[in-house]
């Protein structure tokens, strides 16, 4: 008997399109960020207030290489605000990176060690993932913004080489949000890029990451 085989289609991950509001400042974010302000502001809206919960603090990573120590150079921002009760910090943070475009391998990087734990000791760009994995551990969210770069006169979009690196980790992609540098007037968009930003480039990703458990 012949069995026929049977395939199936993904359904696409869902996309949001952000637009700044009308009152919205169109001020370029400064390397090695690449979120205007009024995006971070929407992002504690978005994801840091959960329903009959606690509402988690939000940590700004603005990466400006991931060479090995990468770690120790990288600031850290926490934003909260009035409404965060004082044992806000003890909650599970949501953890957003930054990441410029020129600071992003070409190629992917493969962990020395593998597993979950021992990736952690991974310097530079490997490691990183393992190390915010375990911050996360326990359905966090990590979210990664960054944008397309200019490779040889051509746009290297880093998307999938960053998707790839975070599911080695643990984490499980969610959503790809698009961030648009403009704003709207009638029925057209107008551009309002980053200083640093390639021609005709108007908009930078946002990509949703949850912690998995750990992994056998």
């Amino acid at each position: 008997m012949t069995q026929h085989r049977t395939t199936t289609t993904p359904s696409p991950l869902p996309a949001t399109v952000w637009l700044p509001g009308p009152r919205d400042a169109q001020i370029s974010p400064t390397a090695p960020a690449v979120l205007p302000s009024w995006a971070i502001d929407k992002i504690r809206s978005e994801f840091t207030h959960r329903p009959g919960r606690t509402p988690a603090p939000l940590l700004r990573l603005a990466i400006s290489d991931t060479d090995e120590g990468m770690d120790a150079r990288t600031p850290c921002a926490q934003y909260t605000g009035p409404d965060y009760p004082h044992n806000s910090s003890r909650t599970t943070p949501v953890l957003l990176a930054e990441l410029h475009p020129a600071t992003l391998p070409t190629t992917e990087v493969h962990s020395q060690y593998g597993s979950d734990e021992q990736g952690a000791i991974d310097d530079a760009w490997p490691g990183f993932f393992h190390r915010a994995h375990r911050l996360l551990r326990g359905n966090g969210l990590l979210l990664l913004a960054t944008r397309q770069r200019r490779d040889a006169d051509r746009l290297t979009d880093p998307l999938g080489l960053l998707v790839a690196g975070a599911r080695t980790a643990g984490f499980r992609y969610l959503q790809h949000i698009v961030i648009v540098h403009g704003h709207p007037v009638g029925d057209r968009i107008v551009p309002a890029p980053p200083d640093d930003a390639p021609p005709g480039l108007i908009h930078c990703d946002l990509l949703v990451l949850r912690a998995q458990g750990s992994r056998p």
